[in-house]
């Protein structure tokens, strides 16, 4: 039987990723966190740091959208 070598690739975590999606990032794409000299990154197979920058960036968008909602209502002026 021969053991297939899979290289390894890495992503720097970007600022402003809570800690909520790191652990789901994890969990869900089979990755590992590592610490560096330029910052934390996660580490794993290409195709595995591709799905979790997709789920990254939708993540933060949603959170975007309901700190802008929030600010929006926030700011309304009363009626």
């Amino acid at each position: 039987m021969v053991e297939e070598k899979v290289e390894k690739f890495e992503m720097i975590i970007p600022p402003g990723v809570t800690g909520m999606i790191i652990a789901h990032v994890m969990e869900n794409y089979n990755l590992e966190v590592k610490q560096t000299d330029a910052g934390p990154m996660f580490q794993g197979e290409i195709k595995n740091l591709e799905d979790a920058k997709d789920y990254i960036v939708k993540a933060l968008n949603e959170r975007i959208d309901v700190l802008e909602k929030k600010n929006r209502e926030e700011t309304k002026p009363p009626e």
